[in-house]
């Protein structure tokens, strides 16, 4: 038993109180404008997180795009998922694998550079409400891209639409100009605590 014990009129006062602090901060935030998004960190979630954003704009009847940097040799199942939403989304993937499986980084900075030209083709048409560059951080990371022409573009999106960057690694100059950046924590993976592997429906 708790040592606090609170009457249900006292905790219906409480919220009620709450709600009208809500309600005020609420009708005090009026502004919409397209975001930049960055999902980053060591933790499972980024794409699933964006994934998700991805979803809800669908369903608002949005049109998005999605360009995928590294994962593309592993045809995820979200893509065949998203497929449904055909005449609303464009899907690229775009990647060959992983850095340690293409083994090649001529080959990979040329891939990055095509995925990048094409992301930005979406991000600057007003036509797409959200576009995902999914694992982009990566590329940007191992310096495959140059994350100063990376922000330029961004600048470039209209007004109202949202980009998002997801993957590990982001650099502190594109945190610093993002307006949502959530960093995914690792607390604990079965892949490396229980030699669990990757797993269809959790990783793709």
């Amino acid at each position: 038993m708790s040592g606090t014990t609170v009457s249900s009129e006292q905790h219906k006062q409480k919220m009620q109180r709450r709600q009208e602090v809500q309600s005020k901060r609420l009708a005090e935030k009026t502004q919409e404008k397209g975001l930049i998004v960055v999902n980053t960190g060591n933790g499972k979630g980024k794409t699933t997180a964006a994934l998700g954003m991805v979803i809800r704009s669908l369903g608002h009847g949005y049109n998005v795009a999605i360009v995928q940097f590294i994962k593309g040799a592993w045809e995820p199942a979200e893509k065949a998922v998203l497929e449904k939403w055909s005449d609303q989304l464009k899907f690229h993937a775009m990647g060959e694998g992983f850095t340690w499986d293409t083994q090649d980084r001529d080959r990979d900075i040329e891939m990055a550079t095509a995925a990048w030209a094409k992301g930005l083709s979406y991000i600057i048409d007003p036509k797409y409400r959200l576009v995902l560059l999914d694992e982009v951080n990566i590329a940007l990371k191992l310096g495959y891209l140059d994350v100063n022409t990376v922000i330029a573009g961004l600048k470039q999106k209209p007004a109202d639409s949202h980009v998002i960057l997801t993957g590990r690694g982001a650099p502190e100059e594109l945190i610093a100009i993002a307006d949502l950046a959530t960093e995914m924590t690792l607390v604990k993976h079965p892949f490396r605590e229980q030699g669990v592997k990757a797993q269809p429906g959790i990783e793709f």
